[in-house]
């Protein structure tokens, strides 16, 4: 088994990886200075399981069915109602229908998002982050969230870095929840996380920063690239995404001769996720004119999951 990248298959994809990295990172034609190399990944789905819903979701579930229960007039109208009866189709389903383009079920979504935070510091806010993450185990594997990170990414993110790249997660899922596990889950410390983000200001008398009742924006789609600029302030070399939401980031990317991998759920021998092409569709369509170079699950990994955090 090869030192790098030993959990993927020895096979088209792992060659144009790491063909990629060695001709940026060497010294001949080419080369790009270490300062310049930038690599960046979209979250969900990407670095981890995000079925049958995304994390946070399975985190703000539980928050809604608690306030379904303290007011059971919540209970009979969405989210609530799917919150309480466990509806993960609907929840899950408000994500397929905002990667169709129907933003009708995620407004509504969003809009109890901002009432879960709303008033809260933001040290109150991650420390209820990190007791879920303790304490939650993944809806279909059963185990804890840590043990649904994938692999294979893992190690392209030790690859790129001892290739002297430095690493972002971009993701439409919301910044401050990914940022209090990406550094035991991914090695991705949490001033390299970009993502969405709920409003914010400074509360004179507590003198803490808290969550106002709105979202600042949603890092999806086209926010994607307005957001690594505006973070980052360079062009990626190399972007990784599964999902619609994640073409316009892998589109500037592209646009700079950089290496653009999108991440296909096709494997279908109960190794990990079921396969599924819904919210991908467009962007597992166009891969072939958009350049982009498409990882499949069922073969280029050899293994998909960490092993367990026990």
């Amino acid at each position: 088994m090869s030192e790098i990248l030993p959990s993927w298959r020895d096979a088209a994809t792992r060659s144009a990886v790491v063909e990629f990295v060695e001709r940026v990172a060497g010294d001949g034609p080419g080369a790009v200075p270490e300062g310049e190399r930038v690599a960046v990944f979209d979250n969900d789905g990407t670095l981890w399981s995000e079925k049958p819903m995304p994390t946070q979701l399975h985190y703000i579930v539980e928050q809604w069915a608690a306030a379904a229960k303290a007011d059971p007039s919540l209970a009979d109208r969405q989210p609530y109602k799917a919150a309480v009866t466990h509806d993960f189709a609907w929840l899950g389903g408000a994500v397929d229908k905002h990667y169709e383009g129907d933003d009708s079920d995620l407004k509504v979504l969003i809009g109890a998002l901002v009432g879960v935070t709303a008033g809260m510091s933001v040290e109150d806010y991650a420390t209820s982050v990190s007791e879920f993450y303790e304490n939650a185990r993944h809806l279909t594997l059963g185990t804890p969230y840590a043990d649904a990170v994938y692999r294979p990414m893992v190690e392209l993110l030790r690859y790129l870095e001892a290739n002297g790249f430095t690493v972002y997660i971009v993701s439409g899922g919301e910044r401050d929840f990914m940022r209090p596990m990406t550094q035991e889950y991914y090695g991705i410390p949490p001033e390299h996380v970009v993502g969405s983000a709920l409003g914010l200001a400074f509360d004179e008398d507590s003198h803490e920063v808290r969550y106002t009742a709105g979202l600042d924006f949603f890092d999806d789609g086209p926010e994607k690239p307005v957001r690594i600029w505006s973070r980052i302030g360079r062009r990626p070399l190399i972007a990784c995404g599964n999902s619609n939401g994640d073409m316009q980031m892998l589109d500037f990317t592209r646009k700079g001769d950089g290496l653009a991998l999108l991440v296909h759920h096709d494997d279908d021998t109960g190794r990990g996720d079921d396969p599924y092409d819904k919210g991908a569709d467009a962007a597992l369509a166009a891969a072939d004119d958009r350049g982009y170079t498409v990882v499949s699950v069922k073969d280029d990994w050899s293994n998909v999951f960490v092993d367990p955090a026990g």
